[in-house]
């Protein structure tokens, strides 16, 4: 199965928690059906990126990123690569490249979708990104590591996140539910 299909297979199955959510997930099946190459990097205006959301094993803090291009705090993630069989592997990926800690794993199933514009992303600056996210819990005494993508990482309590986008709070919310 290729990484389109995976996707379009993967969006098509999640059950949206709002009303907001699956009109966001219309519109990623709609351009992933329009778009045979809208999982990569190379597709614009829009492509999909998948990211992970980390909280302690208790839920009480979240993991973050200091996105050096972004300069916000954000969960790990970024684009899809050839290489990548799913959105989930995806989202694994990124997580053990950004956070440095090689034993975290994305739990199965969505979490959240969000779609964000990314004008640093390309000259025209005119680019979404299609974030499908994915939540992962991190066992006690994980040290993370910060990466050339990062101008920091560290653990956050859940109330205390820098930078409190609606978003990447419904993002912990939802991912603290889960729990």
């Amino acid at each position: 199965m290729s990484l389109n299909a995976d996707a379009l297979a993967t969006l098509r199955a999640w059950g949206a928690p709002s009303a907001l959510q699956e009109t966001l997930r219309q519109r990623y099946v709609a351009h992933l059906e329009a778009e045979p190459t809208g999982v990569f990097k190379s597709c614009v205006p829009d492509h999909l990126t998948a990211s992970c959301v980390v909280l302690s094993d208790d839920g009480s803090s979240v993991l973050l990123t200091h996105h050096r291009k972004a300069r916000r705090w954000f969960q790990f993630g970024g684009h899809l690569e050839q290489d990548d069989p799913t959105l989930w592997a995806a989202a694994a990926r990124e997580l053990r490249e950004e956070s440095g800690v090689s034993d975290l794993v994305p739990l199965p199933g969505l979490v959240q979708l969000s779609e964000h514009p990314v004008p640093f992303c390309a000259p025209s600056g005119d680019v979404h990104h299609l974030d499908v996210r994915f939540m992962a819990v991190a066992p006690s005494g994980a040290v993370p590591e910060v990466s050339e993508e990062s101008l920091d990482v560290r653990w956050w309590p859940v109330d205390g996140v820098p930078d409190p986008e609606d978003d990447l709070i419904e993002l912990i919310k939802l991912a603290q539910a889960r729990l």
